[in-house]
């Protein structure tokens, strides 16, 4: 390790949320990993915008659009043949925007433990079929 480089700290086990609906839950493959046998970030960064959008889909009640990851904070690896389960939550509510906060934790296969991997907050819109701009409590044509 060089002087420069920071030691990345052991993950704290944790238990998964309780009284939360899980939206999504996965098994990362060996084609999702990078030569280390970590999963790519941007395979963790998908799944978590099909994560976010499953509860705006369900609020718009119609197709939606991701216009903004507002954050995105990778805490700890995902490695391969890890149970990944998202939790996402809608947090704010505009006229035609949903912002949505995603928790990922991956349930280690060798240890039977859960961590926290992963944090993001992402924007939705509600669109039309055109895909112009469309207030959230309307349904779409």
């Amino acid at each position: 390790m060089k002087a420069t480089e920071k030691p990345q700290q052991a993950a704290q086990p944790v238990e998964l949320p309780k009284g939360r609906e899980v939206v999504l839950r996965v098994v990362p493959m060996p084609s999702d990993a990078n030569y280390t046998g970590d999963i790519f970030g941007g395979w963790i960064m998908s799944q978590v915008d099909v994560a976010g959008s499953i509860p705006a889909l369900r609020l718009a009640r119609g197709r939606i659009a991701t216009v903004a990851v507002n954050s995105f904070t990778f805490k700890q690896p995902v490695m391969i043949g890890d149970l990944v389960s998202f939790y996402a939550d809608i947090v704010r509510v505009g006229r035609t925007s949903i912002t949505v906060d995603v928790e990922v934790y991956a349930q280690r296969r060798t240890l039977h433990e859960a961590v926290k991997v992963t944090e993001a907050t992402l924007t939705y819109v509600a669109v039309d079929d055109e895909r112009r701009p469309r207030p959230v409590n309307q349904e779409s044509s």
